[in-house]
């Protein structure tokens, strides 16, 4: 049987330690490719894509600590570089309705940030289901160009008192994607 031995300060699991042993990353016997979205201490794994998967769930546990009810809507563009964000997001259809998080992919961007837009003002309308509503949205450079009235105007009329919105955008600059390089930092 392995000896696990936690990292001490300032070294990485792996690292041999100064007793001169292979420091391994100590786990618990329950551990699950799960604990990337469900674990909420200690080292987590997970790439940029699935830390995007796990952003909503993180501000839902946030939000309930704080006595908010809260959702979560997202929305977006399955084109890549972004792409894999949905499939990660159906992947975990159950785990994100228990978290009151509700993906419904866009036929495109414009779309996507319009009902993401729509999500900042059900606090409007009365008795609503919840105290707030982060909105996610996704797209590509290309997107980003053709959704600007959209995010102007969701800009114009601001987010709910417990809510937001966050837009993610992928450049391509090699084109890979797309059909010409793009990049998004002078349109947001």
């Amino acid at each position: 049987m392995a000896e696990f031995i936690k990292p001490g300060p300032g070294e990485l699991p792996g690292d041999t330690g100064s007793a001169g042993r292979m420091r391994k990353l100590s786990g618990k016997p329950d551990f699950s490719l799960d604990a990337k979205y469900l674990q909420q201490d200690g080292i987590i794994v997970l790439s940029g894509t699935q830390a995007l998967v796990r952003l909503p769930l993180d501000q839902h546990r946030a939000d309930k600590a704080r006595g908010l009810n809260t959702a979560t809507f997202i929305s977006g563009y399955r084109g890549s570089p972004l792409g894999g964000l949905d499939m990660l997001l159906e992947e975990q259809e159950d785990l994100i309705k228990r978290h009151q998080i509700h993906f419904v992919p866009g036929i495109n961007e414009d779309l996507g940030a319009t009902a993401v837009f729509g999500s900042q003002l059900a606090n409007l309308l009365p008795n609503p289901r919840y105290d707030g509503v982060l909105g996610m949205w996704y797209g590509k450079s290309p997107g980003v160009d053709r959704t600007g009235d959209a995010f102007k105007h969701a800009n114009f009329a601001g987010v709910g008192r417990h809510g937001g919105v966050l837009a993610l955008a992928g450049d391509d600059p090699g084109a890979k994607s797309s059909t010409l390089p793009s990049s998004t930092e002078y349109q947001l």
